[in-house]
């Protein structure tokens, strides 16, 4: 096979937020970088995850405040929805925000090419993309490829009838049911999405929903989507998914009992798997674990000094935010800087309705590693902004440790817990007390003032909500 060579210093497999952040910091650096990737700058975050699922159900959340605007003395009909036009909408802002990804790209200097990439040898990459094949050599390279959709053998994917999350994020026509398989975090996402629309919802999940949420938490999200009609099936197990005509049938069990339910749409969400499989990674003497994972190191190295793996790739929790801060640290490690991985809290947030946010410690995982535990908590319910906004619902949990009064972690189910859980990510960072968090004083009216009054009813003496008398918690 013939080649074209490139040579270049530091190569980026995969343009995503863990990749692109990475090759953008290396050329701040000064390094010379090429980006490959096999699709599309922004990788699945800003083209197919993240973004355009956000954006969605953000247009689904004026639809349901436009449905339900009468208490307020505002009566709006014949609202109507074009879900053809949302798509549209949704697509602009992906190519705004890829577009604006590419130019910063360029702007830096970096190469981007456009292929399939595998290892030849641990220092050279076969591309082979639309314009021929390319032998590129490098002296450090970085595996940023991402994750996909995982399959259930015993289900066809075929994007029309039965979706992966990508499919269900351009649909033309609402579907009248849809079943999904999976009660993560993009199951009930998308869920609500499509119930809000008016599709009539089934949510299964072969566990509890959401798992690795706080329960407290989740107990408001679940009240909520049965209020809005949608079925959901813990604990069950789908055994078969077979068409009957123009619609699907899903039989499952909870192994008491088994149903059948027949929908338009199915909707696969059991998880997503790393991209590592046709890398050339034994080429290079690196093994995945059993799940497809690559081992690294706090500095993001992999077991071959040269080689670096971020984002997805590099194991859980799969989360754009972590690939970038891990894109960040692999760049200034290859820079010769002493950067490391070291985070006290890593935030995450699930867009239901209303929202989960949440960094740090459960009260669960706390008593599990050994720690005595001051837990406050306070409703959204007793907030004047949320009142006034009329989303009461949710509430905001602080852990602490009951020896030391230590900020250990904070939890939110409610309006704008995602734009709320960043000042319990600093406090965390910077080692704060629940009384620092007490002690800071939050404007008036804003739903932040329920993490100081969260953080108030951990040491006793929440203003208002009326709580038993607790011993004092010792503070710095």
């Amino acid at each position: 096979m013939k080649y074209a060579e490139k040579k270049t210093e530091v190569v980026v497999l995969g343009a995503g937020p863990a990749g692109y952040v990475c090759a953008i910091r290396l050329a701040q650096l000064g390094k010379k970088v090429m980006v490959v990737d096999r699709a599309e700058v922004g990788g699945v975050c800003l083209n197919r995850g993240c973004i355009p699922s956000k954006a969605l159900i953000h247009a689904a959340g004026i639809l349901e405040k436009a449905k339900h605007a009468g208490p307020m003395g505002i009566e709006i009909s014949g609202v109507k929805v074009h879900l053809e036009q949302m798509m549209r909408w949704k697509d602009g802002i992906v190519a705004q925000l890829t577009s604006g990804v590419k130019s910063l790209l360029k702007a830096n200097a970096c190469d981007f090419l456009a292929g399939e990439a595998r290892f030849l040898d641990a220092k050279t990459l076969e591309v082979k993309s639309a314009e021929g094949n390319w032998r590129c050599s490098f002296d450090s390279c970085v595996i940023a490829t991402g994750s996909s959709p995982t399959k259930i053998p015993s289900i066809a994917v075929d994007q029309e009838k039965i979706l992966d999350s990508t499919a269900a994020l351009n649909l033309k026509t609402i579907p009248s049911s849809m079943l999904c398989i999976g009660g993560g975090y993009i199951g009930l996402e998308l869920g609500t999405f499509y119930s809000k629309l008016g599709t009539k919802v089934h949510i299964v999940e072969s566990g509890q929903f959401l798992a690795q949420v706080d329960p407290a938490l989740t107990q408001v999200v679940l009240k909520r989507l049965e209020k809005k009609g949608v079925l959901l099936h813990p604990n069950s197990q789908v055994r078969a998914c077979k068409s009957q005509g123009d619609l699907q049938e899903v039989t499952f069990s909870d192994g008491k009992k088994e149903q059948k339910v027949q929908v338009e749409k199915v909707l696969v969400t059991v998880g997503r798997t790393p991209n590592s499989k046709g890398l050339g990674l034994e080429k290079v003497g690196l093994q995945t674990d059993d799940r497809g994972f690559l081992k690294v190191d706090a500095q993001q190295r992999t077991e071959v000094a040269h080689l670096y793996a971020i984002g997805d790739i590099a194991g859980p929790p799969l989360l754009a935010h972590k690939g970038s801060q891990e894109g960040m640290i692999a760049a200034e490690v290859i820079a010769g800087l002493p950067s490391r991985f070291d985070a006290l809290g890593m935030p995450y947030v699930v867009f239901t309705d209303p929202e989960i946010a949440s960094v740090g410690w459960t009260e669960q995982e706390a008593k599990q590693h050994g720690v005595s535990v001051e837990v406050g908590t306070f409703p959204y319910q007793a907030n004047g902004r949320a009142l006034s906004i009329g989303s009461s619902d949710g509430l905001v949990k602080v852990v602490g440790d009951k020896k030391t009064g230590r900020l250990l972690g904070v939890h939110i189910v409610g309006a704008e817990a995602s734009n709320l859980i960043s000042e319990a990510s600093l406090g965390l960072e910077l080692g704060a007390f629940m009384e620092d968090l007490a002690l800071t004083i939050h404007p008036h009216p804003t739903l932040s003032e329920t993490l100081k009054e969260a953080a108030e009813a951990a040491l006793g003496h929440a203003i208002h909500v009326v709580q038993k008398k607790k011993d004092s918690v010792l503070v710095s």
